[in-house]
Formats: C-alpha cells, structure tokens, sequence
C-alpha cells in the first residue's frame, strides 16, 4: 500500500487509501473509478450488542442490534465484496457516552488518569476507522477525558467549528484528505470536513465556557469546504454531528442545531453529508446546492450501531480530472450479521469489568417501583429522584430559608427498582444522563410559566374523547425527557385547555402561590443551561452547584438508608385532569 502526505493548514492529513481501478482495456488506462464511504453515527458507547440496564444482550421490539462488534462484521462485509483499498470509514460523533461502559471509563476508573486505552477507542483503531467527528456528548465529562480520548485515536478526531475562545483558532483538525492511489492515473483525493454540535455550548457550559466557542456550521463549511477543493479533493464529504430539519432546541443566538441540510443546501463543492445527532434513520436523501443545481447526498446511519450507512461515489476522467459522476447510499442492518469475534475478544476485559460494576448491589427496594406510566401519572419512582435532588440541595444549604421544589423528567419508561436488590444497573437505567445537581432561584409566576411550558407536552383531550396513553403524551414530537414534573407543590394539568392555559390548582402548603413568593429548586445542568428551552431558568440565580451527579447521587442515598420504601418520600401532589375532572 503506499501513502501520501499533504501539509495542510491547522491539520496534518495523513492519507493512507490505495485504490484499484476496474480491469482496464489493454491499449488505455481505466477512465471510471467508484468509491466506497461507510459511516456510522450516534454509537454512544455501544461496542458489544449488550444491554448493561437488563445486563443481557440487547433486544427491541424492531428487533435491532447494537454495537461495534456488529459494525465490524458490516465493514469487514464491505471490505471484502469492493476491496479494502476501495472503501474509508467515517463517523459523524457522540461515541464516548452512553453507556455504563463509558460512564466506568470516565468517572469510576478514568483513561486520563489510569493510562487505560478508552475502549471505544481500542474498538474504533481495530476496525480501522479513517476520520471520526466530534459529537456534542464528546464534551460531557470533560476537557481532559476528552483529549486523552483523542490522542488514544489512530483516526484524526475532526471538529472545524469548535475553536479556542481567544484566538478562533480550530480546537481539533477541522478535515483530512485520504489519496488513493490508481494504477496508470492521477491518485483520487477525498477530503472529509468534521462539523460538532454550536448546543455544546450550553449543554457542557460548565467544561467549556472561556474555553471554546463553536461557530456556525454554514459558515464553518464555507470556509473550510474551499480550502480541501484548493488541496486538490476530487470528492468532498462533510461529516456533520447536526440533524437535517433546519431547527433548534435552544433559543437565543446560538447557531442552528440541526443544520446539515443548510449546509447542503447552501455551500457549494460538497458531495455529501453523512450526519447524525437525531438518531434517525435516513438511507438516502438528496438536496439540491442553491448555489450550483448540484445535488448533495445525504445519509444517516440510526443510532448505537444500529445501521451501517454506505455511500458510493462513481469517478469518472474529464479534462485530465477525477469528476463525480453518480453517487447513491443506503443503510445496512447490522442484525444481519454476528458480532465479529475479535473485536468481541479485544472488549471482554473492560466489558466484564462493566458488567460486575453494574450488578453491585447498592440498596433493596420494599416494593417493585415502575416508570412504566410516569410521563402521565404521578409515579413513586420519580418522586424518589425528587426526593433525593431536595434532600441533596436542603443538606448543602443548612442556612437557607426559601422552600425547596425539585424537578425531574420521566428519562425511561422501560426504569424498574425490583423488589428485593437494587443494583447499580437498575439506578442507571432510571437516571440514564450523566447530568450533576443544581439548584435555581424562581418565582411563584416563573414557576407557573416553567409548568406551562412543560405541560405542552400532552395532546389537547376533546371532551367525551377516550383517554388513549399511546396518544396523550409528546405532542409535538416533544421527547419524554423535556416533560419536567416538579415536586413540593400541588398542581392539576388540564389537557382540555390548549397549551399555556393547562396549569391550575397551583398551591403550596394548601394555599394559591403568589406570583413573588421565591422558591429554590433542584434541577440538572442540562435544564439550567438551556436544554429543552424552558423559560427562566437559564437567567435564575444558581445557589447551588457542587457538580454532584444526580445518578451517584441516587445510589449513595440509597446505600445509606439501606432500603428504598416509597412510604418515606412518595407524594402524590400532580394529575392530569380534562375540565377540572381526574383522568385516572
């Protein structure tokens, strides 16, 4: 195999790919070439196809699969059929949470103080992958863990539109170009841009703030997409940790979220963009560039290794130069392969480790306790999260004289504390994010205004409608885990009323709340910087952040009183009701 290098401003490329062309005429060179990009997207931590909440190997009702070690099979697949030295492997980010796996790596015994090699990056360096992409959640647990993860890397680790705060300068390689090499002709150049998430900036506020900003994905591609056609890129492919819809779930001035199809759309000398961040599954879609007439392929591969996408592009000579001439994708479900032995032998050790740290036995629970209906009744499992968050926020503020309220979301309806053991996995499967505790300062009007927001998250009820569960909750394709209840007052939801007008009954200690009355309230990192856009709660005085993780938290409390009895924390305190009348 030979290589190539190119010296390329703010990143080094290494480009490593030889390419065969098809069996030639013997009088003339091969004209036509195709290339093979695979991509995966959203692998959250997924190496093996194991689920550690259930500690058993990973089933759904679609019958999925997860993990690396399925993703490898794929690719070794792919591989063989168009010859190694005809494909790359790309990924569009959010690798190194998401699972106990990585949450063990980076909190109980972490690579950037052990030495330990990351174990997504040991998987990702023995399949080989050619460029990975910056996901928001690379940020979650820090700068340090993150850098280390990235150095562990074989493949550069791409992210142009994250750059240092003072200088603008990129934080990480903005793109690679990989050469190929053709007998008989000019070599084939394909240049990969690496696009994060601009959310990173309010969602891991506490790690990077001061640190890095991170700038429009348009604008990013704009000046980036320019420089690698300079280098000579005969196809250009734009791996981007940004949904397609055009939409945020912020406000304020930050740049689009989900800005891939903008991207497509709107800067030209791009081929395709393999994206991620919405954990959809989009085996091809074409957008039409403004600015050329040139169609842009884009592809999503799903989420935790669920799909392989794979894209081919079809070379062909012109004028002395490679041109795209066609270009297609789709997706392959990796539950049409095993797992690849090896990559399953390389992850036993950190996997077993996993595996016994999950199962450790932290408390017993009195009765079996279910998440199944907490996104529309008033549940013991999650009172036993908002009990924890107050009692956490009344113990580190001995002093303080403002009433105490708590928020919590409904993160899993599949959560279960079983009767008898409670172990690490089934608080892990309840508290899923690795979010820290704070607590806010609030108004009784902006307290009323945060339960309006939140209570958008039920379909209006006509009257005399039957009450169907499958259908009250997440209007608006607003996800379970942007529906906040709060705890320490009483109030009703009216479904019959349209959204901003379901909040009634709101009272603490038995009477109406004035609009002025001030209440602290314990509420995660992510809410309070912004995620899910709720009102107030990102200007409200912080007098409390002492980056406890709410999930630790949750299993210390639960090793200290030894049992969970939802007789001493449970409260009924809030219903759905249709015209003042209780649904259930």
């Amino acid at each position: 195999m030979q290589t190539k290098k190119l010296a390329l401003t703010g990143a080094a490329a290494l480009c490593v790919l030889a390419l065969a062309a098809p069996p030639a005429q013997a009088d003339r060179p091969a004209k036509t070439v195709t290339v093979t990009v695979m991509g995966t997207s959203d692998l959250h931590s997924n190496a093996l196809n194991w689920d550690y909440f259930k500690d058993a190997g990973y089933s759904d009702s679609q019958g999925n699969s997860v993990g690396l070690a399925k993703v490898s099979s794929l690719v070794n697949r792919i591989r063989t059929e168009r010859g190694a030295d005809h494909t790359l492997l790309f990924d569009s980010g959010d690798t190194i949470q998401g699972t106990p796996l990585a949450y063990y790596y980076a909190k109980v015994e972490p690579v950037n103080e052990t030495g330990q090699i990351h174990p997504m990056a040991k998987a990702m360096n023995a399949i080989g992958y050619d460029a990975v992409t910056l996901g928001n959640h690379e940020f979650n647990y820090g700068l340090p863990l993150l850098a280390t993860w990235v150095d562990q890397m074989k493949a550069p680790v791409l992210g142009a539109n994250a750059v240092h705060e003072k200088s603008g300068r990129p934080a990480y390689k903005p793109f690679v170009i990989k050469t190929m090499k053709v007998k008989g002709e000019q070599p084939i150049r394909v240049g990969v841009l690496g696009l994060t998430n601009p959310g990173v900036a309010i969602w891991d506020k506490a790690n990077v703030e001061g640190k890095l900003r991170f700038t429009d994905l348009v604008e990013s591609a704009k000046k980036w997409v320019p420089v690698i056609r300079g280098l000579g890129a005969d196809v250009v492919v734009v791996t981007a940790h940004a949904g397609d819809n055009g939409m945020s779930s912020y406000g304020g001035d930050l740049p689009v979220e989900n800005a891939s199809a903008m991207v497509a759309e709107q800067v030209p000398g791009i081929d395709a963009v393999l994206f991620g961040h919405a954990h959809n599954e989009v085996a091809q879609k074409f957008v039409t560039n403004k600015a050329t007439g040139q169609q842009v392929l884009l592809t999503e591969p799903g989420k935790w290794g669920q799909r392989l996408s794979v894209l081919d592009f079809q070379l062909a000579k012109q004028r002395g130069k490679w041109v795209v001439t066609g270009k297609s994708s789709t997706t392959l479900n990796t539950n049409t392969v095993q797992e690849d032995p090896k990559i399953v032998e390389l992850m036993k050790p950190q996997h077993d480790t996993t595996v016994g740290y999950v199962n450790k036995v932290v408390a017993k629970s009195a009765q079996q306790l279910s998440a199944a209906e907490s996104p529309y009744k008033d549940t013991p499992i999650l009172d036993y999260i908002q009990h924890v968050q107050e009692e956490t926020v009344k113990q580190a503020l001995p002093d303080n004289t403002l009433p105490v309220l708590s928020i919590a979301a409904p993160f899993s309806r599949s959560a279960v504390f079983p009767a008898g053991d409670i172990r690490v996995r089934d608080v892990a499967g309840l508290y899923v994010y690795d979010n820290t505790l704070q607590a806010v300062k609030l108004t009784g009007a902006q307290i009323k205004d945060y339960l309006e927001y939140s209570a958008r998250y039920f379909n209006q009820l006509a009257p005399g409608a039957p009450v169907d569960v499958t259908k009250l909750t997440n209007a608006n394709n607003t996800p379970d885990y942007n529906y906040d209840q709060l705890s320490g007052v009483s109030y009703d939801i009216d479904v019959a009323k349209p959204a901003g007008q379901r909040i009634a009954n709101l009272t603490y200690e038995g009477a109406p709340i004035p609009a002025g009355k001030e209440f602290l309230v314990a509420i995660n990192n992510y809410r309070q910087s912004g995620g899910g856009g709720f009102p107030h709660v990102t200007g409200a005085p912080v007098v409390y952040n002492a980056q406890v993780e709410i999930r630790q938290a949750l299993i210390e409390y639960a090793t200290a009183q030894g049992t969970i009895d939802p007789s001493d924390f449970a409260v009924s305190n809030w219903r759905l009701t249709r015209d003042g009348v209780p649904l259930f």
